[in-house]
């Protein structure tokens, strides 16, 4: 496991989490999927969440979101409890960005026009919307694709699109799930250094990312957690996890 991380952020002794998940329950009918899930996450780290498939990850996701409601349990953001809070109300007042797994953009609009359509929803200031833009298509290198439609984009561009979009309202919590799904290895790559500049670039942002590429992951985070059976199994550094017999035993195996 390559690392190309610098630095890691090892613990968060005294600091309150700028978001928790307690006591997280949640079934689809009579199927149960999150079994009293506990998490909290902090400004600055960046986290990795892993699991088998229909584990929950991308459910826990929705939950902080406002997409999905548990049965039971409180989602907390900056100390204020946002269970009834809808999903407009958690991207703007409590500053959550969300990169999808797939889509998240208007397939017939150009790149500009995307970032155009969210930035008249999330930024007020004509002039403050216009140099962010301009700022967010430049610090991604998308001058050259910034008037072709998204839908033309290649798998990279899009991804890094997505990304812009959800850094238009300069979250402080940004959510990636899948973000290097289907892409070529000099993509993944280069995702991977955009958030490890965003990390050290803004302090305050914390970057939550699920994802299957395992080995991919743990080279950027700073903590991940594994989920298996409506639960979480195992939780630390990735040098902790890869040594953990439940994270063995529920997810990597002995070979890995």
């Amino acid at each position: 496991m390559k690392l190309i991380k610098k630095f890691r952020i090892k613990n968060f002794k005294n600091i309150e989490p700028i978001a928790k998940l307690e006591n997280i329950c949640l079934s689809f009918d009579e199927r149960k999927v999150l079994d009293k899930i506990n998490i909290n996450i902090y400004s600055g780290e960046i986290v990795g969440l892993l699991g088998p498939n229909g584990a929950g990850k991308s459910t826990i996701f929705n939950i902080i979101t406002g997409l999905v409601k548990p049965n039971t349990g409180n989602v907390i953001i900056k100390n204020n409890l946002v269970n009834s809070d809808p999903i407009y109300i958690r991207a703007k007042k409590y500053k959550i960005g969300y990169v999808p797994q797939y889509g998240g953009f208007f397939h017939d609009l150009t790149l500009r026009q995307n970032l155009m359509a969210i930035g008249e929803i999330l930024i007020q200031d004509k002039n403050y919307r216009l140099q962010k833009i301009n700022s967010l298509i430049n610090k991604f290198t998308l001058e050259d694709v910034e008037h072709i439609k998204s839908k033309y984009l290649s798998g990279g561009q899009k991804r890094k699109l997505v990304i812009s979009m959800a850094l238009l309202g300069d979250p402080r919590i940004l959510l990636c799930d899948e973000i290097f799904a289907a892409l070529d290895v000099l993509t993944i790559q280069t995702l991977k250094s955009i958030l490890i500049n965003l990390q050290r670039e803004n302090p305050n942002l914390c970057i939550v990312i699920c994802e299957h590429q395992a080995k991919e992951l743990l080279s950027i985070v700073d903590r991940a957690l594994i989920l298996s059976n409506c639960n979480i199994v195992a939780e630390g550094s990735p040098h902790e996890l890869i040594k953990d017999s439940q994270a063995k035993l529920h997810y990597f195996g002995d070979n890995f």
